[in-house]
C-alpha cells in the first residue's frame, strides 16, 4: 500500500485515470432506475483517492474544462440561437425565469444557513445538477484576491457541498416533475399527449430496427390487361391516390429489361413495376387489386437509411405536411427526427416543423435520399476525423476574448476564459449549422470532449479537495442535505405554476419545458414514460439550450452575489 501511495504521489496522472475508471464503472451501474452518474461517481472516487495527499497541477483541470465548455456550446448553439430569435422565444423566456429561480433558491439558502462562498457555489451546482458551474465558480473565487489558504478552503468546500446535494438534485427533480407535477397542476399527462398528437395528425409509431415488421417496403406488381393504370404516366399514377397515401414507382420491367422509373414513363399492360411505400398502404391499396410477383432483379434497388443535417432556410419552419408536397419528398420516407445536443427524438407528425440543426433519418433509394439531402442540407456521413484546427482556433479566440478584464470602478468584469470558450462554442456551433462546410466534429468526439473533459476537471477537483472533504461533511452534512432539498424543490414547483398560468404552455409540453430549463434529462425520461409518449420532448430542446448556458454562468454569478 505504501508503494501504491508513493507511486500516485509521484505520478498524479495515474490518480486521474483511476478516478475516471472507478467513476465511469460505478456511475454506469443502476438500482431500480437510479444511478449516481459518471460525474458524481468520479467526484466521490477522486475525493477518496485524494485522502492520500496527491498534488495535481491546476492547469490540468483548466485545459479539460475549456474543452468541455466549448463542446457544450457547440452542441446547443443552433437551438440556443433559434430559441432566442424565432418562435421558441416564449420557451426561451420561460427558461430565463426558471434559471433565475434556480439561482435565487440556493442564494437564499446559503444566506439563511450562513454558508461560505465555496459551500454556496457547491450547493447551487449540486441542487441544480449543473456540474459545469463549478468551473466558473472556481475562476470567480480565484479572482477574489483572497489569501491562498482562504481561497483553498473555499475551493475545497465546493465539491463537498456539490456531492451532498447532487443526489436529491437528480432524483428529486425527476420525481417532482414526473410524479408530483401532474398532480399539483391537475394534468392528465397521457390524455394531454394523445390530444396533442391528434391535433397534429399523429399516429403511434410501430416497427423499426430489430423487428421483423418493417414500415417501408418495396414490392413488385404486374400491370394487368385493361388495368386502370394502363396508358397513365408514373407521375399521374403517384398523384391520383387519396390524401395521405405516398406510394412511388421506383423501377419498371418491360420486355425483359429493367430501368428506373421516370415521371413521364407511361405504363403498359404486362409491365412489372417495383412500388415502394408504407407496408399498410401497399397491403390495403395494391393488395386487393394488384397481382404481386416475385422479381428479385427488379427489386434489387440500392436503398439506404441516411442521416441528413438540416441547414436550408427554405425548409426551416416548414411542417412535414408541407414538405411532403415538394419534389424532394418523392421516394423518400422520414424515419426519425433528432433535435438538440441531447438528440431528443421529436415525434414524426404531419404538423411537426423542421428547424435548422435537426438531424433527419431518411429511408429510400440512394439517388432519392441524395437528392433530398441536397435540398434539406448535408448528408451527415459517419467519419472518425474531427476538424481539430477549427477546435483549437475557436477555443483560443473565445478564451482570449474571455480573458479581457473591464473595470467598472474597482469591480473587475470579465467573462473568464471558461465563459469565453462557452460563448465561442455557441457561436461556432450555430455557424456550423448554417454552413456545414467547416468545423466538423463527429458525435463521438463531442461526447469525449463533453463527458471526459468535465470528468477530468471533476477528478482533479475531487483529488485536490479530498483531505478537507470528510471534515466539511461532518460540519455541514445534514443541514446541507436539507437545504439542498429546499434549493431543488422550490424553483421547480414555482416554475411549473409559472409555466401553466403565466406562459400558458400546452399541458403535453409543459413538463418537458420545465425539465429542459433545469437541464435534467433524467426527469425528461421519467416524464415521457409517464406520458407514454415522446411529445414532452418537443418542449425540451430550446429550454435546455438556454438553461444549460445560464445555469453554467450562474456559477460565477453566485460567487459575485455573495462577495
Amino acid at each position: 500500500m505504501s508503494w501504491f501511495t508513493a507511486t500516485l504521489r509521484s505520478y498524479p496522472e495515474i490518480a486521474i485515470f483511476l478516478s475516471l475508471g472507478i467513476g465511469y464503472w460505478v456511475g454506469g451501474k443502476s438500482y431500480r432506475g437510479f444511478s449516481l452518474g459518471a460525474v458524481t461517481a468520479t467526484l466521490l472516487a477522486a475525493i477518496a483517492i485524494g485522502q492520500l495527499g496527491i498534488t495535481i497541477s491546476p492547469n490540468v483541470k483548466s485545459v479539460f474544462f475549456l474543452m468541455f465548455l466549448f463542446a457544450v456550446g457547440y452542441g446547443v448553439g443552433p437551438q440556443f440561437v433559434r430559441g432566442i430569435a424565432k418562435d421558441g422565444l416564449p420557451q426561451a423566456l420561460f427558461s430565463v425565469v426558471q434559471c433565475a429561480l434556480c439561482l435565487a433558491a440556493p442564494y437564499v439558502a446559503a444566506k439563511l444557513a450562513g454558508y461560505d462562498i465555496g459551500s454556496a457555489a457547491g450547493l447551487f451546482a449540486g441542487s441544480q445538477t449543473i456540474s459545469a458551474s463549478m468551473g466558473l465558480a472556481t475562476d470567480a473565487v480565484n479572482r477574489l484576491g483572497l489569501p491562498a489558504d482562504q481561497t483553498k478552503s473555499l475551493l475545497d468546500a465546493m465539491p463537498t457541498a456539490y456531492a451532498v446535494t447532487y443526489i436529491f438534485g437528480t432524483i428529486g427533480s425527476a420525481i417532482i416533475l414526473a410524479t408530483l407535477g401532474p398532480i399539483l397542476l391537475r394534468i392528465d399527462l397521457v390524455a394531454a399527449c394523445k390530444e396533442y398528437e391528434a391535433t397534429l395528425g399523429g399516429k403511434q409509431e410501430l416497427g423499426g430496427p430489430g423487428q421483423a415488421w418493417h414500415r417501408y417496403e418495396l414490392r413488385a406488381y404486374r400491370v394487368p390487361e385493361g388495368g386502370q393504370v394502363v396508358g397513365m404516366s408514373v407521375g399521374e399514377i403517384e398523384a391520383r391516390e387519396q390524401a395521405g397515401t405516398r406510394l412511388f414507382i421506383e423501377r419498371i420491367r418491360r420486355g425483359g429489361a429493367v430501368h428506373d422509373a421516370k415521371l413521364d414513363d407511361v405504363l403498359q399492360a404486362g409491365d412489372v413495376v417495383a412500388v415502394g411505400g408504407r407496408r399498410e398502404q401497399l397491403v390495403d391499396i395494391l393488395g386487393p387489386r394488384g397481382v404481386e410477383v416475385d422479381d428479385p432483379e427488379l427489386l434489387a434497388v440500392p436503398v439506404e437509411g441516411v442521416d441528413v443535417y438540416v441547414t436550408s432556410k427554405e425548409v426551416d419552419g416548414k411542417t412535414l405536411l408541407e414538405l411532403a408536397t415538394m419534389p424532394l419528398a418523392r421516394g423518400v420516407f422520414l424515419r426519425k427526427i433528432k433535435r438538440g445536443p441531447t438528440e431528443t427524438q421529436i415525434p414524426v407528425l404531419p404538423s411537426t416543423k423542421l428547424h435548422r440543426g435537426d438531424t433527419l433519418t431518411l429511408v429510400g433509394r440512394t439517388q432519392d435520399t441524395t437528392a433530398a439531402a441536397k435540398t434539406l442540407g448535408v448528408l451527415d456521413r459517419p467519419t472518425s476525423a474531427a476538424d481539430i484546427a477549427f477546435v483549437g482556433f475557436a477555443i483560443t479566440l473565445g478564451a482570449l476574448i474571455g480573458a479581457v478584464v473591464i473595470k467598472i470602478g474597482d469591480i473587475p468584469i470579465t467573462l473568464s476564459t471558461a465563459g469565453g470558450a462557452l460563448i465561442a462554442g455557441i457561436v461556432f456551433g450555430w455557424l456550423r449549422a448554417i454552413h456545414p462546410t467547416f468545423g466538423r466534429i463527429p458525435e463521438p468526439t463531442i461526447w469525449f470532449m463533453n463527458s471526459v473533459g468535465l470528468n477530468v476537471f471533476i477528478a482533479v477537483v475531487g483529488v485536490t479537495a479530498g483531505p478537507g472533504f470528510v471534515k466539511g461533511l461532518q460540519q455541514l452534512g445534514v443541514s446541507l442535505f436539507l437545504w439542498g432539498i429546499f434549493a431543488t424543490t422550490v424553483p421547480l414547483i414555482i416554475g411549473m405554476f409559472v409555466a401553466k398560468y403565466v406562459f400558458k404552455f400546452h399541458p403535453a409540453l409543459l413538463l418537458g419545458i420545465c425539465a429542459g430549463a433545469r437541464t435534467t434529462t433524467a426527469a425528461l425520461g421519467m416524464i415521457c414514460d409517464a406520458a407514454k409518449s415522446q411529445v414532452p420532448g418537443l418542449g425540451y430542446t430550446v429550454t435546455y439550450a438556454v438553461g444549460n448556458t445560464l445555469l453554467t454562468i450562474w456559477g460565477m454569478v453566485i460567487v459575485m452575489l455573495l462577495t
